[in-house]
């Protein structure tokens, strides 16, 4: 048997035992798929990651399981690893600004790291795929798969439909923080929507106040996951969306971001966006990390 090391952290949060849960393995060579399944069961987060040598160029390859599988992208879980790998000395000496790319399977992954001046440890990563858009689904079937009444969902700015920059989301709008706070999965609908080969992650979202741009939850319970604290994949997805739908052919966009209070990990998402002559052309997700524990689990 082997021992490997083990950090883990909380994301998008500043505070600890806020934000969302992840484990990062530094060194995961030798373990098989299988092994990192159980390993990522084990901990019970969201997501795990595991790091390896590069194959193509990059600093490190990544690979990011969730409970039931592995996955291409996910946004929490490389800005809890960049974050690790950059504070425990992984990624070599560096002094206030790194760059690294993450080899993982949609893509490269660019991720900035920024020390700040209250001593935190700031991230921001590159979507590694150009927005896509789909399956626009009907209003009432979506409000009956969120437990939602037709009139909960804004329809105004979209239609719900699946958005993606690496990792798709069913993503809708709902006109208010209540409505938010009330939806409630209908899973033998949701496993309906399922079975026509439409994504089972369901972003649901609303429009903010003077503290937040948005509000939001992601729950994608075929997956085991219930209420997500943060999920930056997701709100790179909601972010490229609102890009592509805004008025402008140029610009720069910006969005402050809160998710997790529904599940009591509050967490902060800042999310940015560029835009040339009508393409959404870079979406980025960016927030800080707190390290919580390490130690070794052998396998």
């Amino acid at each position: 048997m082997t021992q490997y090391k083990f950090y883990t952290c909380d994301v998008f949060t500043d505070t600890r035992f806020g934000g969302n849960q992840l484990a990062v393995l530094p060194d995961a060579t030798g373990l098989t798929a299988d092994q990192m399944q159980a390993i990522t069961a084990e901990f019970n987060y969201a997501e795990s990651t595991f790091i390896f040598p590069p194959e193509a160029g990059g600093t490190k390859r990544v690979r990011i399981f969730n409970r039931v599988t592995e996955m291409g992208f996910a946004g929490h879980p490389n800005i809890g690893t960049a974050f690790v790998l950059a504070v425990q000395g992984e990624l070599g000496e560096w002094d206030d600004e790194l760059q690294v790319t993450f080899e993982e399977g949609a893509g490269p992954v660019d991720i900035q790291i920024r020390r700040l001046a209250d001593g935190h440890v700031w991230c921001e990563l590159k979507a590694p795929q150009q927005l896509q858009t789909s399956q626009v689904q009907p209003t009432g079937r979506i409000a009956d798969i969120l437990g939602l009444r037709v009139a909960q969902i804004e329809t105004r700015h979209h239609l719900p439909q699946t958005a993606s920059v690496g990792m798709p989301y069913m993503v809708t709008e709902v006109v208010d923080r209540e409505a938010l706070s009330q939806v409630n999965i209908n899973i033998e609908s949701l496993r309906a929507l399922v079975s026509e080969g439409v994504r089972g992650s369901m972003y649901v979202y609303t429009r903010g106040d003077d503290d937040f741009d948005i509000y939001c939850r992601m729950i994608s319970p075929l997956s085991n996951n219930f209420g997500d604290p943060a999920t930056g994949s997701a709100n790179c997805a909601l972010a490229g969306l609102l890009t592509k739908l805004a008025p402008e052919d140029d610009g720069d966009f910006a969005w402050r971001i809160s998710q997790g209070t529904e599940v009591g990990r509050p967490s902060i998402l800042d999310a940015r966006t560029e835009k040339r002559n009508g393409e959404v052309t870079g979406v980025w997700i960016a927030g800080t990390s707190v390290m919580v524990s390490e130690g070794f689990i052998t396998v």
